[in-house]
């Protein structure tokens, strides 16, 4: 009996450390607030001085059905406001931090700047997503998975990325860094 505890305890104890180890080394996992290491690297001493606001999100942050993977899956209007006036161009990246194999991106979007403007609408350009497609991809977590976080993550650029259609988050975060003026986000969430 008593060895029946010992191994049971030590299978405990082997499960819990696998799963730290998973989300401490996973692909993107990270600390902070926008939990992607690369992200918060990537606004280090930038000033979160943008707005966001996502349409289609309820008083509890939960998405609305037609903007997921179960209705429509529409591009939902993403607000900014307090672009400030060096900007040249604003960069939209709406990610999912809980994906089991590492962050998710679905969404990648660059607009000229503006004071205000709104995503898709305003957009000049988009990227491809982690579901090959070039646009938005809405929330579709795996059934059973939990509740999973969506960061609208939007940056104030001093200039234009100059990237072409389909361009990818690594070919964005490379041509960005260092050109970020300001920053906002903002988070979602889909449970299936």
């Amino acid at each position: 009996m008593r060895l029946r505890i010992i191994l049971v305890l030590a299978a405990i104890i082997l499960t819990m450390a696998v799963v730290a180890w998973i989300l401490a080394f996973r692909p993107g996992g990270g600390e902070g607030v926008l939990v992607d290491k690369r992200f918060e690297e990537l606004v280090s001493g930038v000033e979160e001085g943008l707005r966001v606001s996502v349409e289609g999100l309820k008083e509890n942050g939960f998405f609305e059905e037609a903007y997921t993977c179960d209705g429509e899956d529409r591009a939902p209007r993403v607000s900014v406001e307090g672009v400030p006036g060096q900007a040249e161009a604003v960069a939209l990246v709406m990610y999912d931090p809980d994906a089991p194999i590492g962050t998710f991106t679905h969404w990648l979007s660059i607009a000229p700047a503006r004071e205000s403007l709104t995503f898709p609408g305003d957009a000049r350009v988009e990227g491809r997503n982690d579901f090959g497609r070039i646009g938005y991809g809405g929330p579709c977590p795996p059934r059973g998975h939990g509740v999973h976080r969506y960061f609208f993550l939007v940056l104030a650029l001093d200039r234009d990325p100059g990237l072409g259609r389909g361009f990818t988050l690594d070919q964005l975060l490379e041509s960005i860094k260092g050109h970020i003026v300001s920053y906002g986000y903002t988070v979602g969430k889909y449970e299936r």
